[in-house]
């Protein structure tokens, strides 16, 4: 084996390139496709991508306002200067709900546990009720839904109803029949709850599949979350993936046949070919089940992974011809523009879903955003 010469002043850290100008224009794109208002989702640090930076494009793109999961999650956005509405939907009954107050945060109600307790620490809270509309995991069964309804109104001097909230759960696949009986639900929790005295403005049912494939689910508002980054479950619309993986390669070594790599060898050299490394692994969030499937970029074409991706690093059977050298870079995905992998391949790779591919990304990638 002949390890080629390194080129120290060549050599570049893992990128992670965030492109807030495709969040922007995948926020117009959906908002062509409703009337209502558009909420951006931007949880779990904005789906990988930078909270504040994606709420900030967002907004340049037409959403009003926020949702997060617990309330620690809107803090930084306040912190940051961000002064539109924030709903957080996903916190026990002991959170800290009088903080959610001060911070001027709206609050999800799954049942009534939560509204009595908001109640007695929060008084003043503007909440939104939340139905079970086919999920069976957050939101209020419909047996409860009429007792939460009138709970809440006759608790109003303390909490203030401004929304009703529900969850499709295969707005992924648009025509599912379960989409038809979540719809169904939700309009009749919304008479429930008129008939109960309240009269909340803000109506939402639908994230970012729904809002791109099932007009009948879209109410007073959407809730758009993956599709803020560039994914679109229902496979309806072209959203503009907003990350781009780069990495060096910081060796490069020609190989006879024969030569396997990696741990267990499960990868082989059929002919004499080059090996590249590229120092992104599976600590970097490159999911070690895309190992024998996934492919990279370079230098114009694509070319396969050798062997198991470790978890600091990843070897590329370059092929025996291309002409390369250590510091070259490596496109590990992209937006698809060039014929690179995208997050969506690499997910399919993985078996998984490319939210995981995206959030799961490591916070040692050196980030870097682009308009």
């Amino acid at each position: 084996m002949s390890l080629l010469a390194l080129r120290p002043h060549s050599l570049q850290q893992a990128t992670l390139e965030v492109d807030l100008g495709a969040v922007t224009a995948n926020v117009r794109t959906i908002k062509s496709r409703t009337a209502g208002e558009l909420m951006a989702v931007v949880k779990a640090d904005g789906f990988g991508h930078g909270q504040i930076d994606v709420a900030r494009a967002a907004l340049a793109g037409g959403a009003t306002r926020f949702g997060v999961t617990g309330i620690d999650e809107a803090r930084p956005l306040r912190e940051a200067g961000l002064t539109q509405r924030v709903l957080s939907w996903l916190n026990p009954p002991g959170a800290d709900f009088a903080a959610a107050v001060r911070l001027d945060i709206e609050l999800g109600v799954p049942g009534l546990d939560h509204l009595h307790a908001i109640a007695r620490t929060a008084p003043g809270a503007r909440i939104h009720l939340q139905l079970d509309t086919g999920m069976g995991r957050d939101g209020a069964e419909p047996a409860q839904w009429d007792r939460l309804c009138r709970a809440a109104w006759q608790l109003r001097e303390s909490v203030r109803v401004v929304g009703i909230m529900g969850h499709l759960p295969c707005a992924d696949q648009p025509g599912h029949a379960a989409n038809a009986r979540g719809r169904d639900l939700f309009v009749w929790g919304l008479r429930v709850a008129r008939a109960a005295g309240l009269s909340p403005a803000d109506h939402h049912l639908a994230a970012t599949a729904a809002t791109l494939s099932d007009p009948l689910s879209h109410h007073t508002m959407s809730r758009i979350g993956a599709g803020l980054v560039g994914i679109d479950e229902s496979g309806t619309v072209r959203l503009r993936p907003a990350l781009t993986l780069t990495a060096p390669l910081v060796t490069i070594r020609s190989v006879p046949a024969g030569t396997s790599v990696g741990y267990g060898h499960t990868w082989t050299a059929r002919r004499a070919t080059r090996l590249g490394l590229i120092p992104v692994g599976y600590a970097d969030g490159l999911p070690q089940l895309a190992s024998g499937r996934a492919e990279v970029w370079v230098a114009g074409t694509r070319r396969p992974v050798a062997g198991r991706i470790s978890m600091d690093m990843t070897v590329i059977d370059l092929g025996p011809d291309t002409p390369l050298s250590p510091g070259d870079p490596v496109i590990v995905f992209g937006p698809g523009d060039r014929g690179e992998p995208t997050t969506a391949e690499w997910a399919t790779w993985a078996e998984t879903l490319e939210h995981e591919i995206v959030t799961g990304l490591s916070a040692r990638l050196r980030r870097k955003t682009t308009l």
